[in-house]
């Protein structure tokens, strides 16, 4: 197996950080089947990746696995799932408790991955007040008091993409560190500030694109 002996190597280029995770989930398969060791060259078969690219993916874990035998699974899991961050709770508020901010709170999948909602904003009468799966939903006005009880570090915005920036600005303000906004606007934020973006409407875009290409092909 090329490559085997694996150490941590810098920053991880974020296209290796979108494949650690099918590393993660593969081998966590692996794990429920009762196997105890797995090859890059089996992952890269399975995940559909060069195996020199799984190779060069886990170079950036610290972990070893043994020649022409593979990775503890195990190990594997436990060292991706640290490297990860899906070992520690990340306390978030989501931001506009609409239909996909509802599944959000209630997706039970987030927690054993590591982020924790703790509580939603909204600015409507009807939801504030209320709970969403023992989530309880506060007006935007008292976000300032609320960050001071939960300490909140990341904010999921789930806002109309006309309030996407204003709301980013507000909770920037209020001490939230880290945005993951699932609206369409590309919102700007200080240097400091991380954000992950997750269009629907562009995966979407993507998809019907591919698909017409398929057809008139």
């Amino acid at each position: 197996m090329a490559n085997d002996e694996l150490k941590y190597s810098g920053k991880i280029p974020e296209p290796t950080l979108r494949r650690l995770p099918w590393y993660l989930a593969y081998v966590k398969l692996l794990k429920g089947k009762g196997d105890v060791v797995v090859s890059s060259t089996q992952i890269a078969k399975e995940i559909n990746v060069d195996a020199s690219q799984v190779a060069k993916d886990l170079s950036f874990v610290n972990i070893s696995g043994k020649t022409r035998v593979g990775y503890e699974i195990d190990a594997l899991t436990d060292t991706l799932e640290d490297f990860l961050g899906f070992t520690s709770q990340h306390k978030a508020f989501l931001f506009g408790v609409g239909r996909l901010g509802t599944a959000l709170m209630i997706d039970s999948g987030l927690h054993q991955y590591g982020l924790d909602i703790v509580a939603g904003f909204d600015i409507r009468n009807d939801i504030t007040g209320k709970e969403i799966d023992n989530i309880p939903v506060f007006p935007m006005n008292i976000l300032p008091e609320k960050q001071k009880k939960y300490g909140a570090t990341i904010g999921i915005i789930t806002v109309p993409v006309d309030k996407a920036q204003e709301v980013a600005d507000f909770i920037i303000n209020n001490g939230i560190k880290a945005l993951w906004n699932f609206t369409p606007f590309r919102i700007c934020v200080p240097e400091n500030i991380v954000v992950q973006n997750t269009s629907i409407y562009a995966h979407l875009a993507v998809m019907f694109n591919r698909m017409n290409e398929n057809s008139n092909g």
